[in-house]
């Protein structure tokens, strides 16, 4: 794999013969009102390789960013004893747990090990749904992989919970104070609007399988074999729940709530506005909609906005211009800068929906403030070895919820005339 500093380079010149091969084809387009069909073919496949350059980018900054999150976090544990540091006994309990986890998962034997997660504080009672506790390891890899593939998790509040519904109270009242002069009557303020929000986690599955014969393989690494099973197919249903999710045994996504236009907007619905056109943006001035965009937000919340969208329309939005010519959107080449669009930054989910007639293809938010994800510690593991020998299946679960918390900060786009 290329350095990051490489793939820094590489983003710029692929992004130099985009730009160049685009302005070639809107001189035709001024001049003969439509562009060559081979040039618009030069066109896609150079931005088709912007979007895979700088999604390799992401990725690789991403990685770096986790890595040196968990050398500090371990540092602070055990140099420092800080934060998330572990009792003597408490660690040589996990130890034991994680040995009677290795020994049940590869034979089937108890070992005793309900009673080791209590002593490792893994827990504090009996599950009614059976199945033993994955060690903290396989847990923290899982959430590692998670942070790092489903886009939502990183743009997101997220909250550890250790009951099964998260609860919280928002104000959806306004202001309750005021201005008043030295010697003037001081009025009753209004009584704040208090409204109760639940985020109850549901249960997410996965059984992957192998072979009895592998299991006893001294060398088989099964902490390793078991979170890279699970992490990616967790991570695929995770992120189409955060942003199409129904709330039925799932989370509710950013796309699962009502709508109705900005200017009719109410506290629960999504407010949106119209792109000018029915599956795309408007013929001329397309760009100008993503401003009223980036306006339709409040000036609390447009300071620490961001897109978010899938690969097509920004590879669409990427062909704009402003009045002075300059392309809307620009690559982050420097250490730590991000992609961005209108002058914030542009994050891509492949959840979001195509543009079609009637989609809200396109949000613009402050997401850590508008969605809140749920999660109950501790992944849960039942082991069958009997429903299809000679494999052996592990029935995984894990909770997780989601919701937003806050709908004035957030605006969508919907592709409509």
């Amino acid at each position: 794999m290329p350095s990051l500093a490489q793939t820094i380079e590489e983003l710029g010149r692929a992004f130099d013969q985009f730009k160049a091969a685009n302005d070639q084809r809107l001189t035709q387009i001024e001049q003969n009102g439509h562009a060559d069909p081979l040039l618009e073919q030069k066109v896609n496949r150079a931005n088709d390789d912007v979007t895979r350059v700088n999604d390799q980018l992401q990725k690789q900054r991403m990685a770096l960013e986790k890595r040196i999150d968990d050398i500090e976090a371990a540092a602070n544990r055990n140099a420092f004893g800080g934060g998330g540091a572990v009792s003597a006994p408490e660690a040589k309990a996990r130890a034991e747990h994680r040995q009677a986890f290795d020994t049940w998962f590869r034979k089937g034997v108890d070992s005793g090990l309900r009673d080791l997660e209590v002593n490792a504080k893994l827990t504090t009672q009996i599950d009614e749904d059976g199945g033993f506790i994955v060690p903290e390891e396989v847990d923290t890899e899982i959430e590692r992989v998670l942070g790092e593939t489903t886009v939502m998790r990183s743009l997101a509040t997220v909250r550890t919970v250790g009951s099964t519904t998260y609860k919280k109270f928002v104000n959806v009242g306004g202001s309750t104070s005021g201005w008043v002069g030295e010697e003037e009557a001081r009025p009753e303020t209004a009584t704040p609007k208090l409204k109760g929000l639940e985020y109850p986690t549901k249960e997410l599955y996965a059984e992957p399988a192998t072979t009895q014969t592998l299991l006893e393989d001294g060398f088989f690494d099964v902490e390793a074999w078991l979170a890279d099973e699970l992490a990616i197919e967790f991570a695929e249903q995770e992120g189409s729940a955060f942003i199409n999710g129904d709330g039925v045994a799932k989370p509710r996504g950013i796309l699962g709530y009502p709508t109705v236009a900005n200017s009719s907007y109410v506290w629960g619905k999504m407010g949106f506005i119209k792109s000018g056109a029915n599956g795309a943006f408007a013929a001329s001035n397309p760009s100008d909609t993503l401003i009223d965009l980036i306006h339709a937000l409040k000036r609390g919340y447009r300071q620490n906005g961001r897109w978010l969208m899938n690969d097509l329309t920004l590879a669409e939005i990427r062909k704009f211009k402003d009045a002075n010519g300059n392309y809307i959107w620009r690559p982050g080449l420097r250490d730590g800068e991000e992609s961005i669009l209108l002058g914030y930054p542009a994050d891509v989910d492949d959840f979001m929906p195509d543009m079609a007639s009637g989609s809200h293809s396109i949000a613009f938010a402050d997401f850590r403030r508008t969605y809140v994800i749920t999660d109950r510690r501790g992944s849960r593991v039942l082991r069958d070895a009997l429903t299809d020998k000679p494999n052996v299946k592990f029935y995984t679960t894990k909770r997780v919820g989601g919701g937003v918390q806050n709908f004035e900060s957030i605006k969508l786009m919907r592709f409509s005339a």
